[in-house]
């Protein structure tokens, strides 16, 4: 049982994916090799602190704590996007699955996140939608129900109605 347990436990710090942990109070218990080298804070800078408090910016705070409350009761999150602050101050976007852990007979004891940095998608997603919007053709999408739910500057140049009048 102990070699096991030490064998979950190296494949967890050595994982290619950050992989966070948390006790049932939000305090980080799991912080793998991955996790350190995205974010810049050591193992033993980050074990003992609560997650949401130290390194979740303000406009997520409650996002997170949402998401971990739910796993802490049986309700896993998965693909929820959210930010973390490195040790230099900078914003990752991450993209995590929140999983229950549970004891060996069943208590819910905390929650494992499994992530990704996602923060150069992101930037791609973002700088597509800057170029749709400045391009010098007008540009608009159409949802499976017939509502627009794109419309770029030249659209609205070329027809006169703002982005709030045609959504």
């Amino acid at each position: 049982r102990v070699a096991l347990e030490r064998e979950y436990i190296r494949l967890i710090d050595t994982a290619n994916a950050p992989i966070i942990g948390v006790d049932a109070e939000g305090i980080v218990n799991i912080w793998n090799q991955c996790a350190m080298q995205m974010v810049g804070y050591s193992t033993e800078q980050v074990i003992g602190q609560d997650f949401v408090r130290e390194f979740i910016t303000d406009d997520f705070k409650t996002a997170v704590k949402n998401v971990l409350d739910k796993a802490l009761h049986g309700k896993e999150t998965a693909n929820f996007e959210f930010p973390l602050i490195t040790i230099e101050g900078d914003r990752i976007d991450v993209l995590l699955n929140a999983t229950t852990r549970r004891d060996e007979y069943g208590n819910i004891i905390g929650v494992v996140g499994i992530g990704q940095d996602n923060t150069e998608r992101l930037a791609k997603v973002r700088e597509s939608i800057k170029l749709i919007d400045n391009v010098n053709a007008p540009i608009f999408g159409v949802d499976i129900r017939g509502r627009v739910n794109m419309w770029n500057q030249c659209a609205i140049r070329l027809f006169g109605f703002s982005r709030e009048e045609i959504f």
